[in-house]
């Protein structure tokens, strides 16, 4: 995987972050992302990023349920094994109903969750390259990525400009890899601390 260069900015408040984001990108930096500790309304728009199409997704999952769930009971009680109940037809919709719906919550709501895990690269065995270990805690963080046009000492003093209260250089790869992070770089571990 390529490796690049990135301009990291700690931020300390949500609207120093917010403000930022709107300077850098009319300012035509290429953001790569943008790390806070809880959810900011009207960011995702703020950076230019499209709405999901997640809900489309979920919408095909329910589709295919209740077509599995209707195609699999019809060819049961129609061909496979067509038994009589009390003279009622066998072709009885009404009756597939709870099924139906059940087979549609069950495919919709599981192909939401595996679709979600991907597109978000969620997994025990995915690894990231974690550029801030405070972003989840307390700092907002904005990573700008490096191309040819851009001059790193440029980024870093306009950011400094916008309030950034830290700001560092660093290599990482763009994607996402398997494996494990190595014991040594464990982000939370406290070394040298001895319990009685």
């Amino acid at each position: 995987m390529a490796i690049k260069k990135f301009v990291v900015g700690y931020f300390e408040e949500e609207d120093a972050l917010f403000n930022a984001v709107k300077k850098v990108r009319s300012a035509g930096y290429k953001i790569h992302d943008v790390y806070t500790p809880m959810p900011i309304h009207g960011l995702d728009q703020a950076m230019g990023l499209r709405d999901t199409s997640l809900h489309t997704a979920g919408f095909i999952y329910g589709i295919t349920g209740t077509t599995t769930a209707l195609s699999g009971i019809g060819w049961i009680f129609n061909a496979d094994w067509p038994l009589n109940f009390g003279g009622k037809s066998h072709f009885s919709l009404p009756a597939w109903i709870p099924i139906t719906f059940e087979l549609t919550v069950l495919f919709s709501a599981v192909g939401m969750v595996l679709t979600f895990c991907y597109l978000c690269q969620l997994a025990p065995f995915v690894r990231k390259h974690h550029f801030n270990l405070r972003s989840t805690d307390d700092q907002f963080t904005m990573v700008i990525e490096c191309t040819e046009k851009s001059n790193e000492t440029e980024i870093q003093g306009f950011l400094g400009s916008l309030g950034a209260k830290g700001l560092n250089v660093q290599n990482a790869e763009t994607g996402w890899w398997l494996g494990t992070y190595d014991k040594d770089k464990t982000p939370f571990e406290h070394k040298g601390t001895a319990l009685a």
